[in-house]
């Protein structure tokens, strides 16, 4: 090759790199990265997650990148990779965890691990939960090592373990062990998603926080005896009668930063009627009508606004004849996230009002932290990035009714902020449900969404 030639060449480049990608084929290829990732069945227990992670090594390997992979527990690994920056700015961490929950094989339309695409979607477990975010990031990660574009920050990822009731094992041991590999001042994680209608994206919901999950159970003790006599201290009845008020009953509403700002801009897209729920929630003459009105037709909303206790498991009796000793039911609670669990004991105690009954409490499963801001230079450019591709759409805080590894690194002081890929009418929300899924059109919406994002914050 002539010397002027390679000049050129070597000169053009970098313009090159820094076209517009495209962004269509990168759908596609985060679309087969996922059905590679749903093919192993990563159901925790036992987990399996470092087959997943040798999966990933080897793609990122194939493009001459470094990764490493760290196990507390031989088969339970985390991957990390690390993009560098000019170091203007502290890193970016995008990740997602890639152990799942089990299945109902006989539930399913469809093999759970094959990785099907049918009627345009991408089946199996962890579509949307949370093989789905960890494809997306990892090819988005892929993405930019490709570019050759100069960034003001380190762009980290991590395929984690453990997420799914382990997270010891995972983000936990991360952060005690490895931290210096993960520290980052901002974190794209799974919690929030995109609404997408007729293929459009209308809304972009960002979970700046999360509730916090935690249980109690209740315990009723009476005499046991024969079932043919029946006994007034009988504990299934005292049980019942306990578990029945939280059918009505719920805790005082009481919003935060995050969730009053969700409510105000949901009012202006929401149909009149339901605009007019949220945006008379604080209103003193009519609040408890618009919050009963909630709790009834808006169950979502209505987890929102409060500490939410719902009975989940009832236990008791092992023969039909006889009236067992003690029976126990367990209180799903998932608090908010300056929730006093304390004083919630001892408002459950008041609740149920009866001294056969022994309420116990355990701890919380996640810390807890405040609400992300919402002016950021993340959120920000999570705004800025989503007028620019979806025009009609609005950006949502939101306060995530579940919980993730966010917990875990915003108490660490990164900043963590949940995003996912799009939902649409016929998927809804699947996570831990029989036949998840994913639309493929989403998959290449969010990517781009994702690249964007990044270079947003990370300097162009």
């Amino acid at each position: 090759m002539p010397r002027s030639i390679a000049v050129l060449l070597l000169a053009f480049a970098p313009v090159l790199a820094a076209q517009e990608p495209d962004f269509a084929a990168e759908g596609e290829q985060a679309v087969e990265l996922l059905q590679a990732m749903i093919r192993i069945d990563s159901s925790s227990p036992p987990g399996n997650e470092t087959e997943v992670c040798e999966l990933i090594r080897e793609i990122l390997a194939a493009e001459g990148i470094e990764s490493h992979i760290y196990e507390m527990e031989p088969g339970r690994g985390n991957l990390v990779a690390r993009i560098e920056g000019n170091g203007s700015k502290r890193p970016i961490l995008l990740m997602g965890h890639i152990d799942v929950v089990g299945v109902e094989r006989d539930q399913w339309s469809v093999d759970p691990f094959a990785g099907l695409i049918r009627d345009g979607y991408v089946w199996g477990r962890g579509a949307q939960d949370d093989k789905g975010m960890s494809a997306a990031a990892l090819q988005v990660f892929l993405m930019l090592a490709r570019s050759g574009l100069e960034l003001d920050r380190d762009v980290i990822y991590m395929a984690n373990a453990g997420e799914e009731g382990t997270p010891h094992l995972g983000i936990e041991f991360m952060i005690a062990e490895h931290f210096d590999e993960i520290d980052a001042e901002f974190a794209l994680n799974e919690g929030g998603g995109m609404s997408m209608v007729g293929g459009e994206i209308t809304r972009v919901s960002v979970a700046t926080t999360e509730k916090v999950s935690t249980r109690m159970r209740l315990i009723a003790r009476g005499t046991s005896g024969h079932g043919s006599r029946p006994r007034p201290d009988n504990p299934i009845i005292a049980l019942s009668r306990a578990v029945a008020k939280f059918g009505s009953w719920q805790l005082p509403m009481r919003l935060n930063s995050t969730t009053r700002e969700y409510f105000r801009r949901m009012a202006e897209i929401s149909d009149p009627e339901t605009a007019f729920l949220y945006r008379n929630l604080e209103n003193p003459a009519i609040s408890d009508v618009v919050q009963e009105q909630l709790r009834l037709t808006d169950i979502g909303a209505n987890s929102i606004l409060r500490t939410s206790v719902s009975p989940t498991i009832v236990e008791g009796g092992f023969r039909r004849n006889v009236i067992p000793a003690e029976a126990i039911a367990t209180l799903d609670i998932r608090a908010l996230p300056e929730e006093d669990t304390l004083w919630l004991k001892a408002e459950i105690e008041r609740v149920v009002d009866d001294p056969s009954i022994e309420v116990v409490r355990f701890g919380v499963r996640r810390p807890v932290s405040d609400p992300m801001p919402i002016d950021s230079d993340l959120f920000l450019a999570i705004e800025t990035v989503q007028a620019e591709l979806f025009p009609s759409a609005v950006t949502i805080p939101m306060m995530l009714t579940g919980g993730t590894d966010s917990s875990q690194l915003r108490a660490a002081g990164v900043l963590a902020y949940g995003v996912g890929l799009p939902t649409d009418a016929a998927t809804g929300s699947r996570a831990h449900g029989n036949d998840e899924r994913t639309p493929v059109a989403g998959v290449a919406n969010f990517v781009e969404f994702l690249y964007k994002t990044v270079l947003e914050v990370s300097g162009r």
